[in-house]
């Protein structure tokens, strides 16, 4: 067994396993080189904390859970070109997280809020915040689901816990009690303590009309609105366009048959 093979015992056992997985192609290099000890030494745990970033940002992307595939370099901001992309770009940085503000992005169907949405969360888990990304409605079925099998705590707590809660299509669907008791529940809670980003294809107007509880809506979202940075999205919808192809394929087809 050579010298670097009897340090596999030892680094499995510590769970070294990035310094493993490259101590070979280090030792080589470290020779080639000419390194000293501490450059050898340095360089192996470098590999090490990489190692480890990469796995719990693995562990944060599948926690949320996000579609690793919508990115902010997947977005298309040349087909809404009204689209600020440096405002954008300035959110990428998580700035309003570490200040623990909100996020507001409006816009009509289609415009690409939830792509934005998952772009900016996973970016928040590659700077290290923990984040949970869910659909509105499902986030309070999820939750009003707990006063059945007493974990009502348990699951509100779920949402609670992150840095960064991502509530996407809020106002798709009107709240029915007790979904305005629980959503102000969540966002007076995670007031000046955690942030909420939050999407929704409804203008701020209409949505103390969504809660149906005027008291509640007046209070919750007086605290979502208080320390938030809002982002508007204009324009038509990007998935109208693959529905016009068909159409027009579609009328191509027929004309065709005829």
């Amino acid at each position: 067994m050579s010298q670097l093979h009897q340090l596999t015992p030892p680094l499995k056992q510590l769970r070294l396993s990035g310094i493993l997985e490259t101590l070979e192609a280090r030792n080589r290099a470290a020779i080639d080189g000419h390194w000293s000890y501490i450059e050898f030494l340095e360089r192996l745990l470098e590999d090490e904390v990489e190692r480890r970033a990469q796995k719990q940002l693995g562990l944060r992307l599948r926690r949320a859970p996000l579609n690793t595939t919508k990115t902010l370099e997947t977005f298309d901001f040349t087909f809404n070109p009204t689209l600020n992309r440096q405002a954008v770009l300035h959110l990428a940085s998580c700035d309003y997280i570490r200040r623990k503000r909100n996020l507001l992005i409006c816009g009509p169907t289609g415009v690409g809020k939830t792509h934005l949405a998952q772009a900016l969360a996973a970016e928040a888990c590659r700077q290290g915040f923990d984040v949970v990304f869910v659909n509105a409605h499902k986030m309070l079925m999820h939750i009003h689901g707990g006063r059945a099998d007493g974990t009502l705590e348990r699951r509100l707590a779920t949402y609670l816990r992150p840095q960064l809660l991502v509530l996407d299509d809020f106002g798709l669907k009107p709240l029915a009690p007790p979904g305005p008791e629980d959503l102000y529940d969540v966002i007076n809670e995670r007031y000046e303590r955690g942030s909420i980003l939050l999407t929704s294809n409804r203008a701020p107007a209409e949505w103390p009309d969504v809660f149906g509880n005027p008291l509640l809506a007046s209070a919750g979202l007086d605290r979502l609105a208080h320390h938030a940075e809002v982002l508007v999205i204009q324009g038509a919808s990007y998935r109208a366009q693959g529905r016009r192809r068909l159409e027009q394929e579609v009328h191509i087809e027929s004309q065709s048959a005829s």
